[in-house]
């Protein structure tokens, strides 16, 4: 099925019924979706492929950040074009899943962590729609980047499951796609970050500049570089997500249970935002 970019293709749900999983390392499926369909999602920065399905009387849609069999490394992600694709969907939420290192002692591997807060180390992404070239200029606000309706929600499912989780936690974006160095690690530290990963930003900014509530939940993987008793590896992640990605689905099936059709949150709704999938792709180069 292909999907064209305009509004008529989006959400046929009244309006906050469409939902967003973003998945991450060792996330590439959704086994959750009932009458699952793949769509095709054509974006000014770019084609969009993912999955379209329904679940609790919502619409629901999840995307791979990395592709199938991680294909895209994390400094490669169009992430401009993922949200510029949900935007277009009418999604009013997003649940997006990482896998992390921790720098926190408290925060161990298989932990949950639910994000509130990030630091951007990323150096060649493009971190805004708002790049000029028909845009206009916009200072979008990031006291609070994510959702603090969603971070309760996820907490309170977190709670009632038993889980391992915290309900707050600082994400650092590093460029990647080496891992980080102990020098690195102890910086980020002494700056206040809890754990480390790849993806994260700009893809929360992205979503506050289009509009659309943005949860961020970390599993913990391994301890980073110079606290990690052993050598970082990929695969160390990915077993580690085998063994308890599993936490990631049934966290967000039980949140989304009890996601009420609207809600009130302080997420900015600026009217820019519409311009994302509004204004002609030859205005919007770069």
């Amino acid at each position: 099925m292909t999907m064209k970019n305009h509004p008529a293709g989006g959400c046929k749900l009244p309006a906050g019924g469409c939902i967003a999983f973003i998945g991450g390392t060792g996330f590439y499926a959704a086994p959750f979706l009932d009458d699952p369909q793949e769509i095709l999602v054509e974006t000014r920065y770019g084609p969009v492929r993912l999955l379209k399905g329904h679940k609790f009387d919502r619409e629901i849609y999840f995307l791979s950040r990395h592709g199938a069999g991680h294909s895209v490394p994390p400094h490669l992600v169009n992430y401009r074009a993922n949200i510029a694709a949900l935007k277009t969907l009418q999604v009013q939420a997003i649940f997006a899943a990482t896998a992390v290192g921790s720098l926190a002692e408290e925060m161990a591997p298989g932990h949950l962590v639910i994000l509130d807060q990030f630091l951007d180390f990323t150096k060649a992404r493009i971190g805004t729609f708002f790049q000029g070239e028909g845009f206009p200029v916009v200072h979008t606000d990031m006291s609070d980047p994510y959702c603090s309706f969603l971070r309760r929600e996820l907490a309170g499912s977190a709670d009632r499951l038993g889980f391992a989780f915290h309900s707050s936690g600082c994400y650092v974006c590093t460029e990647g796609p080496r891992f980080e160095s102990a020098g690195e690690i102890r910086m980020y530290g002494t700056l206040g970050g809890q754990v480390v990963g790849m993806t994260g930003v700009p893809e929360v900014v992205l979503a506050r500049e289009a509009g659309i509530c943005y949860a961020g939940v970390s599993l913990v993987t391994n301890y980073a570089a110079g606290i990690s008793p052993h050598p970082l590896s990929h695969e160390e992640v990915v077993e580690m997500m085998k063994k308890n990605g599993e936490h990631f689905l049934t966290l967000l099936m039980a949140a989304l249970q009890t996601l009420p059709p609207q809600w009130d949150c302080s997420c900015e709704k600026r009217p820019e935002a519409n311009l994302i999938t509004t204004m002609p792709s030859s205005e919007a180069k770069g």
